[in-house]
């Protein structure tokens, strides 16, 4: 038995062969360009400089029109007479001690009406019963400017603390109570039968189930409550205080000052904002869970 062997060369022709079906020619390969998307080629502007480009603006109009006798004193001070009365009111102790008073009647005010709107809004999510027996009151009295009831409150609890924490507590009860029942009623109904389907108890569907997934609600509407607490405490220190950023503000009004009323309203605003801030990286903190489309 004879085994022929073919020339090296018909061998290496018979490879070539089957690397390169078609008979292409080899040649150099294109280059690669990687893909990138329409958002990544714009020029990155730092976040922080885009947020403050607005007030920045603001001030840069505000200071020439006060200026050039445009916007008056009596109508609005300048931007830098509001620094200078601020940096007195800091320097001689009235607008610290104006800020530590408010703080805690809005602290105050604001765990009550947390303590209050999310009790209702649980009993009144979690039981048909409930919800018959809550939901409708409820619904009824959040219509009623809280702003209205002052009168009826300083008859109540008389005008010393009493009637300005139950303003705030009013203002910020509402808005919570709506928001966690709304999150309660939002959860999912397949993932209840699911938790149902692995054994869990009423109170293991409560707490692992339905309470995660009212959380986002829960903390929207803490935010929102935030910000009604100081626009209440706004008008809850125009009854009678003696102290707090409102007290402040009346004596400023008594007096024609602009400067001081501004200022007041600013130290509002940074107290909001911080407050805000914590909320928020409160929700980073416990939603990690929830992907969400953070912007463009």
């Amino acid at each position: 038995m004879s085994i022929s062997h073919a020339p090296p060369d018909s061998v290496e022709s018979d490879i070539s062969d089957i690397a390169d079906p078609v008979g292409v020619a080899e040649g150099p390969s294109p280059d690669l360009v990687p893909l990138v998307p329409t958002s990544s080629r714009r020029t990155r502007v730092p976040r922080w400089l885009r947020r403050t480009t607005g007030p920045l603006l603001l001030l840069a109009l505000w200071q020439p029109l006060s200026s050039t006798g445009v916007l008056t004193a009596d109508v609005l001070a300048s931007p830098g007479r509001i620094a200078q009365v601020g940096g007195d009111l800091i320097a001689d102790g009235s607008l610290t001690s104006a800020m530590g008073t408010s703080l805690q009647r809005v602290a105050l005010g604001l765990l009550l009406g947390t303590v209050v709107g999310t009790g209702l809004a649980l009993l009144s999510g979690l039981f048909r019963i409930g919800e018959d027996l809550v939901d409708a009151p409820v619904q009824m009295l959040r219509t009623v400017p809280f702003v209205g009831l002052i009168p009826l409150f300083i008859i109540w609890f008389g005008i010393g603390e009493a009637p300005k924490v139950a303003i705030i507590t009013l203002g910020v009860t509402f808005p919570l109570y709506l928001n966690v029942y709304a999150g309660i009623r939002g959860v999912d109904a397949q993932l209840i039968e699911a938790g149902e389907s692995l054994g869990l108890s009423r109170w293991g569907l409560v707490r692992h189930v339905v309470l995660p997934g009212a959380l986002p609600g829960a903390l929207t509407g803490l935010r929102y409550s935030l910000g009604i607490a100081w626009l209440a405490l706004v008008f809850a220190e125009q009854v009678n205080a003696d102290s707090g950023i409102g007290f402040l503000m009346v004596q400023a009004r008594d007096f024609l000052r602009t400067d001081v009323i501004v200022v007041c309203l600013i130290v509002y605003a940074f107290l909001g904002l911080f407050a805000d801030f914590i909320v928020r990286s409160l929700e980073r903190l416990l939603l990690q869970w929830r992907p969400t489309f953070t912007g463009r």
